[in-house]
């Protein structure tokens, strides 16, 4: 469905994003399991401290550990990790300052949070700054838990998607290592931060909105996409979910909005079917089919706005009975299917 080819085979950190109740974390976990084939293994990084990758599979919540996760229909492993900013503050002190056991000692003063909040944007370089070191590991490094064949891949891992915050904030969340190195002249921290800058800032790196076919998320979508781009960032694709299928032709749909469907027609093959006050629930399914004719039209005057902003676009279906397992791999082959990965 890609209106515009884009460079996959380079990207390797997939961010993604969107507005509050558009499957965000679900595409995430979706499009980790899709990029799993091939024996490959992918690390899906969530940084909001919800716990949501353990709640969509069924999992007692997650530590601050790379865990496998899932194994891919398709030959892959999927490992998770969620990042608490205090343990990654706690390692980072330990990494470049040797300070692992007065980091515990701070933290039990509260001077963690301090931390955080004295340094603009510092909380939000170290929860990027794990996805970024995941990035980077290469396979048989003291960090890369798995092994493996350097032969076959020089990285830990074939890619690494990121479960970001919403669009609302991703731009601050992305650009907040540039903002530190700004204000870190030198030393670890500037190192650190210009790392992480040039990592997110790289063709390696791309940034995937998930949206609605609905005004107020294609909108922010759109207006994020933008945003993303003028300060740098890679945007990537727009990722349509929970697409309901058109129940009727175009021309039912057509004639049920305007009220023109014939409601003894209606009533009649209601009887036929063996209803009883046929005539009542005739009136109900002709305002319900007005109402989904309605939805309809909106929903395609939107995907019409997304298809000509040019980016390259993929579609989700809305899975009935909530998401489990099965679900995810479904919503992975989607993804597979046209061409994501």
């Amino acid at each position: 469905m890609g209106e515009r080819d884009h460079d996959r085979q380079n990207v390797r950190l997939h961010v993604v994003t969107g507005k509050g109740g558009t499957g965000k974390t679900t595409t995430a976990v979706s499009l980790a399991l899709a990029l799993a084939s091939e024996g490959r293994s992918v690390l899906v990084v969530e940084v909001e401290e919800r716990q949501g990758i353990a709640q969509l599979l069924g999992l007692s919540p997650l530590p601050y550990e790379e865990r496998r996760i899932a194994a891919s229909p398709h030959g892959g492993e999927v490992y998770a990790l969620a990042v608490d900013a205090e343990a990654a503050l706690l390692e980072y002190l330990e990494l470049f300052y040797g300070m692992r056991r007065a980091g515990a000692a701070l933290s039990r003063m509260g001077v963690v949070d301090f931390a955080t909040t004295i340094a603009p944007g510092m909380r939000d370089v170290l929860l990027t700054g794990k996805a970024t070191e995941a990035l980077r590991r290469t396979r048989g490094s003291g960090r890369d838990r798995k092994g493996g064949d350097p032969g076959q891949d020089p990285f830990a891992y074939h890619a690494v998607v990121l479960d970001a915050p919403p669009t609302g904030r991703i731009n601050r969340f992305l650009n907040a290592s540039a903002e530190v190195a700004g204000l870190a002249r030198n030393g670890p921290i500037r190192n650190h931060a210009d790392t992480v800058t040039a990592t997110l800032r790289s063709p390696a790196t791309a940034v995937h909105v998930a949206t609605t076919l609905e005004e107020m998320p294609a909108r922010e979508a759109l207006d994020g996409i933008g945003a993303l781009e003028s300060v740098g960032l890679n945007a990537g694709s727009l990722i349509t979910t929970m697409v309901r299928p058109p129940l009727f032709d175009p021309d039912t749909l057509r004639t049920a909005e305007t009220d023109g469907l014939d409601h003894d027609i209606l009533s009649r093959g209601l009887e036929a079917a063996g209803l009883d006050d046929t005539q009542r629930l005739a009136d109900e399914l002709a305002r319900e089919t007005a109402r989904h004719a309605r939805h309809t039209r909106v929903a395609d005057g939107i995907r019409r706005q997304l298809r000509e902003s040019g980016r390259t676009r993929y579609e989700l279906p809305l899975v009935e009975g909530g998401i489990d397992r099965a679900a995810l791999d479904h919503l992975a082959d989607e993804l597979r299917n046209q061409g994501a990965v």
